[in-house]
């Protein structure tokens, strides 16, 4: 009898041991990793060094060099040097001149930077408008340009205007100038959020030269493409101070990164930057030496330093070819 009480304890005490621990509560889950900041997204218009590349003789077009030329890119704030062919174009055709005003709609203030800082009412001229569009590269103020535009060809001296029918017409002017692989979709450039699945502006090395080539046509646009700096005086900082606005084009503005002639002047005086996540650095320079100009394309780099370094690369030996 007590052998048998004796093995009913011990089976019970295995049992126990053998018996999982109750729970004190509901299962932690393990801390989720968080995204890591600086993460480039998933892009295949951007690469080392670069897209796409390409120099040509500005007067016949003549290609001094070319890499991935047709390679498709995304060329962001560059997309602004289309807004200012067609302002040009509507400046010629007097429909309105630098010094007119124009008023800043609601939905031009609600742009992401890079911005000027317009206000709602506010008032500023068309030559204020081109210099920070083109210095400062300013979203804001490219799409006020492009409501302007809309507004004067209709006929209407009315605040805002047709977007839509501001980028129709860049589409056709594009097609006009033989920029086949090329879709415009904002006066800007500015992209969408990644992975909305709504459009990108897109190009070529070798459509945006055709661009550049019909915008050097123009004397007059060396005036807002060379200004190293531009003060903003409709626009003024906490202070009280009017802004200045700093270029972004580094080899036009950076002493070490100048091209200088035997006179220690800049001979590069233009054209545009562009940078997004997605697309990569962008930059459409051009130059002159003894007379003769040559254009340069760098699109897609991985940074602005391969950028400028190939850009710059390319300026030279296309001075070099061109003055010869």
């Amino acid at each position: 009898m007590k052998k048998l009480m004796l093995l009913m304890v011990l089976a019970a005490c295995a049992a126990v041991v053998a018996a999982p621990k109750a729970k004190k509560g509901p299962a932690r889950r393990a801390p989720q990793k968080q995204a890591v900041a600086g993460l480039k997204v998933k892009s295949d218009v951007r690469r080392a060094p670069y897209q796409g590349a390409i120099s040509v003789d500005a007067a016949s077009g003549k290609v001094i060099f070319e890499d991935r030329a047709d390679a498709k890119c995304c060329p962001a704030s560059v997309t602004k040097l289309m807004t200012l062919l067609l302002v040009l174009e509507d400046m010629h055709a007097l429909k309105y001149s630098p010094v007119d005003e124009v008023t800043a709609s609601v939905r031009c203030t609600r742009e992401k930077p890079s911005v000027c800082g317009l206000k709602p009412g506010m008032k500023i001229t068309v030559d204020e408008l081109l210099f920070v569009m083109l210095v400062h590269s300013a979203n804001d103020a490219a799409v006020l340009l492009a409501e302007n535009s809309t507004a004067r060809n209709a006929g209407r001296e009315i605040q805002g205007g047709d977007l839509q029918a501001f980028v129709q017409r860049m589409n056709e002017k594009a097609k006009e100038l033989g920029m086949t692989s090329t879709s415009f979709v904002t006066p800007n450039g500015f992209p969408p959020p990644y992975g909305s699945g709504r459009p990108y502006d897109t190009s070529t090395a070798r459509d945006l030269v055709k661009l550049a080539r019909a915008l050097v046509k123009y004397n007059e646009i060396y005036r807002w493409t060379s200004a190293k700096t531009y003060t903003m005086k409709t626009i003024v900082n906490k202070q009280g101070q009017p802004v200045k606005f700093l270029n972004h084009n580094n080899i036009l503005r950076m002493d070490k990164k100048k091209i200088v002639n035997a006179k220690g002047e800049s001979e590069v005086d233009g054209l545009k930057t562009g940078y997004a996540e997605y697309c990569g650095s962008s930059i459409i320079l051009t130059g002159k030496r003894d007379g003769h100009r040559a254009i340069v394309v760098v699109v897609g780099s991985e940074t602005s330093k391969m950028r400028d370094e190939h850009a710059r690369r390319l300026m030279v030996s296309a001075l070099d070819a061109v003055s010869r």
